[in-house]
């Protein structure tokens, strides 16, 4: 049974996304003192008198002629609708207000839209750190929606009493043994396609998608049912190269994009095929392998390109060739603006998350090192002889196996490559990396 959901929803720049760092204890959302900094909906677990459940902050609800004036009225149009969006699937909904600014209009607004969702709602009345502005709150009764509670998402002040109404307002669930999930990452340069698939991928509009490079600020995970299967998805901020990273909320999505590859068990690398393999497609790509996660190389916008029958191998040679250190990375055509082969994209994942799970018995593990070796020996030198013992699969997720051999240090990277190309013959573990660990046997120390 999924857990239940509280929405933090209200006018921009009343502190929900401090007050959202603040309940799942990490700084998963930007905070920046500027209205509109968060555009997505933002998920996270949180934790409260033993009880767990998810929540979603959102940007800053508009009115009508305010989306009008913006700067970037689409985008703006389209942050609203995530915000409606969350407070349909919420459990319980926290309005937050600005405590310091006193009821405005605005808030009005968006007391008439919160009613409509016939949702339990908290009133939170923000920066409320001086005692005045605590006694001032009670102003807040006027908008109808019950006791407001004075807090400082800042400072942690009248949180506490906040969470016991949110537990208090949540509906009874048995939560079921937390099983592991896989998590793929979606990930590439600005502006390549990445919101537009994950919307394919759930085909709702859960991400802001828009021409606009640069448009997802914020890493957003989803958890989602692929053929039975949980999975989360983690859509990111577009990564540009460091040279470029501007100051403020740009860095803090750049920092965000890198730590999910690190948490993620598969990235989904999108590289846009109407331009040219770039630098920044190959670090990006660098940064997955380094991190030793499961890969794939999809290239979106597919349909955009004049192709005849030569087209996809022709491309697909270019690629090996640009992206030669992750030649285990399967690639696959795509384009999320019409759907094509998009499936496909998560059945791989899938496939790679298991080939990441494999463990290989011991004794036929070295059976085949054994016949890999008599058939192409270690090149011998004086001093540098080579002598391979056994090996154990260390470990999983990703595939890792510790060699041991008399002399670690005379292991050449060429025989590496050939132990690997080996190991992948025989067992595939496509998509993703080997780790191989050489260690001295005792008594050859």
């Amino acid at each position: 049974m999924a857990r239940p959901l509280v929405a933090i929803v209200g006018r921009p720049n009343t502190g929900k996304s401090t007050l959202f760092n603040r309940l799942v204890g990490e700084r998963r959302a930007i905070v920046e003192d500027l209205p509109g900094t968060t555009r997505d909906r933002i998920y996270a677990e949180a934790s409260w008198g033993g009880v767990t459940f998810d929540v979603v902050d959102t940007g800053g609800l508009l009115s009508e002629q305010e989306i009008e004036r913006a700067s970037a009225a689409e985008i703006a149009q389209a942050t609203q609708e995530q915000a409606e969006l969350a407070i349909e699937q919420a459990d319980v909904i926290v309005f937050m207000v600005d405590g310091q600014a006193g009821v405005t209009a605005g808030d009005h607004e968006v007391a008439d839209l919160i009613r409509r969702a016939k949702r339990p709602v908290l009133l939170a009345v923000n920066k409320a750190e001086a005692r005045n502005i605590q006694d001032a709150a009670v102003e807040f009764y006027e908008l109808g929606l019950g006791d407001p509670y004075p807090i400082s998402a800042l400072h942690g002040t009248g949180v506490g009493d906040l969470l016991d109404a949110i537990i208090a307002h949540l509906p009874e669930t048995t939560e079921a043994e937390r099983e592991e999930v896989p998590s793929i990452a979606i990930v590439g340069r600005p502006n390549v396609g990445k919101s537009a698939l994950l919307n394919a991928l759930l085909g709702q509009s859960r991400q802001i998608v828009s021409s606009i490079p640069g448009t997802t600020r914020d890493a957003v995970d989803t958890e989602i049912t692929w053929a039975g299967n949980r999975v989360v998805l983690v859509d990111t901020a577009g990564i540009r190269r460091p040279g470029r990273i501007e100051r403020g909320i740009e860095k803090y999505s750049v920092l965000r994009s890198t730590r999910a590859v690190e948490r993620a068990d598969v990235a989904v690398l999108v590289i846009d095929a109407t331009e040219p393999f770039t630098a920044q497609d190959q670090a990006i790509a660098g940064a997955i392998a380094e991190a030793k996660k499961g890969i794939i190389v999809a290239v979106n916008k597919w349909d955009l390109v004049e192709k005849d029958h030569r087209t996809m191998k022709e491309f697909t040679e270019k690629a090996r060739e640009a992206f030669h250190f992750i030649s285990y990375a399967p690639i696959v055509f795509i384009s999320a603006l019409t759907g094509q082969r998009v499936n496909q994209v998560m059945e791989l994942a899938l496939a790679i998350f298991a080939e990441r799970q494999r463990r290989i018995p011991t004794g036929e593990l070295n059976r085949v090192i054994r016949d890999a070796v008599y058939r192409h020996p270690p090149p011998t030198k004086p001093n540098k002889w080579l002598k391979i013992y056994y090996v154990t699969q260390a470990d999983v997720n990703p595939p890792t196996f510790v060699f041991f051999v008399n002399a670690p240090q005379n292991v050449h990277f060429s025989y590496k490559r050939y132990l690997e190309n080996t190991l992948r013959k025989h067992y595939g573990f496509t998509g993703t990396p080997i780790v191989m660990r050489f260690r001295a046997r005792r008594g050859d120390e």
